[in-house]
Formats: structure tokens, sequence, C-alpha cells
């Protein structure tokens, strides 16, 4: 199982990993003490009582998508040295749209996440602005002008 993602300060991981992972995946993180908060086909989010461990929120992807989402992936250096394989900086911002989608109390944090992502170097805004078109969230990709 794959699994490629960033960590906020808040201590959030985002993940995306393959659809088909999902069932090992949420009862992976289940017997380590997280709490699954809203699962659905295409998403899932997760929070441990120890604050310190923060939570976990995970997009599942098939087909297509997960074939150009890590394909795309490169690897960086993480915590202690460990490798770490990160998605493309619009790849993310297409995960943290998808979750506004389908969360909208989320919008707040996903769109200070975007704006940071905006601020990498060579980041496409138009493929960006584009997932926002994509799912109907136009109007808040007009906020971060």
């Amino acid at each position: 199982m794959a699994a490629y993602g960033m960590v906020r300060t808040t201590l959030d991981v985002d993940l995306v990993t393959t659809a088909e992972a999902q069932e090992g995946l949420v009862g992976f993180l289940e017997s380590m003490g997280y709490d699954t908060i809203h699962r659905s086909s295409g998403y899932s989010n997760h929070l441990h009582s120890d604050s310190a461990l923060g939570g976990v929120d995970v997009v599942y992807v098939s087909g297509g998508t997960s074939q150009e989402l890590f394909a795309a992936v490169r690897t960086v250096a993480g915590p202690d040295g460990i490798s770490v394989a990160v998605l493309r900086a619009e790849h993310l911002a297409a995960m943290k749209i998808f979750a506004i989608k389908n969360d909208p109390t989320r919008t707040h944090a996903e769109l200070e996440d975007i704006r940071f992502l905006l601020t990498l170097p060579g980041v496409d805004r138009e493929e960006i602005r584009g997932y926002f078109e994509k799912h109907g969230l136009g109007d808040l990709d007009a906020e971060l002008e």
C-alpha cells in the first residue's frame, strides 16, 4: 500500500492512497487509537484522543487519477532523514479542494493551506483554478486572489 501526503503545522497528516487500501488503512488507524470521524468512498477523517498524535485525513483514488498522482510524486527528506514521497503542490491543492467540497466546515483551514501551496516555486496557478472549477468552488478560488 502506497500513501503520500504532507504534514501541516497543526499536526494533521493528509494522505492519498488507492481506493483498494481503504479498508486496511482505516482498520490500521483504528487499531492505533484513531477514531473515524467521517468515512465515504473517497475520503476519511480520523482523530486521535492524544492531541500530540493529531488527525489523519485520507483521500482515496483509483484508475487514471491514482496513476496520474502517483506517477508525479517526488521523494524528499523528512524527519530524521526518512524518505517521504510527496505529491505535486497542485495535486495537494486538489485534495484540499476535494476536502472542502465534502466538508465545508474545513474551508478556512484548507484555503490557508492552498494559499501556502500557491507560494511555492513553479506552482501552476491555472491548474489549481481548474480544480476549484471542476468541483463547483470557483467562488472560493476568487478569495485566494
